[in-house]
């Protein structure tokens, strides 16, 4: 199968202003199961606002560590899911990795030192049946481009890098402080930690992000942070954004 490589830059959506009702789920790093109870969740409290339209908008890193990334990545790319609910997901580095490597593995190895040997479980390939060095490198990539269906390929390449809604930016990394967002690069939204964790966004927004792990959210200076972990914790975490502000589902 061949694959056409990813574009230079990835799109940015922008979001009504006063976009009513947005719950942001933090990285999910292949936990299936995980995803499906927050979202059972999130149903439950989405119905307490009648005639309030919902978006779910995951933050990137659907793949690797966990056990089921195959299973995250069909769930996500499915088009019109049975509860209406409209969904999002935005770029993360190990999603945008994940797809480099399959199209060119001997340029892109350090994808497997980021857990890829679990998602390649998860497509029903062992890593320990393929050597390293170019021959078995290239053997691995045929073997993965015949395991992962077209559609999971087309959602990996069209994931939006961000989404702005008003004075909020949801975003798998971060920003560069200061840095108007037209001139913000790709690979520092996915990416970046400092000098964005100790310096905030530094424009008038609040940026909300997953990537950098810990065991709680954190609440920074202009950023909330909901990677806590999930592949390790089992905890995933959903922030609940109304016109009104932001709280922890």
């Amino acid at each position: 199968m061949s694959i056409a490589p990813p574009s230079l830059r990835r799109r940015r959506l922008t979001l009504p202003a006063d976009q009513p009702l947005i719950y942001a789920i933090g990285d999910v790093h292949g936990c299936h199961d995980a995803v499906l109870a927050l979202e059972e969740k999130i149903r439950a409290d989405a119905a307490a606002h009648a005639g309030v339209p919902p978006l779910i908008l995951y933050l990137g890193d659907y793949v690797d560590r966990g056990p089921a990334s195959n299973a995250v990545i069909e769930h996500l790319a499915t088009e019109r899911h049975a509860d209406g609910i409209e969904r999002i997901a935005l770029c993360g580095n190990h999603d945008d990795t994940f797809l480099k490597f399959i199209i060119d593995p001997l340029q892109h190895l350090r994808w497997l030192d980021y857990g890829g040997d679990a998602t390649l479980r998860s497509y029903g390939i062992d890593l320990a049946d393929y050597r390293y060095g170019e021959r078995g490198m290239r053997a691995l990539g045929e073997a993965l481009r015949q395991r992962v269906p077209p559609h999971h390929i087309a959602f990996l390449q069209d994931l939006p890098i961000a989404a702005l809604s008003g004075r909020r930016l949801f975003v798998h990394a971060g920003i560069q402080p200061g840095v108007p967002l037209p001139q913000q690069k790709d690979y520092d939204m996915i990416w970046i930690r400092e000098p964005f964790l100790s310096e905030g966004p530094g424009l008038p927004i609040t940026v909300i992000h997953g990537h950098t792990a810990g065991p709680e959210p954190v609440f920074g200076t202009g950023r909330i942070c909901i990677d806590t972990t999930c592949y390790a914790s089992g905890r995933l975490t959903a922030l609940k954004v109304t016109p009104d502000g932001a709280t922890l589902l």
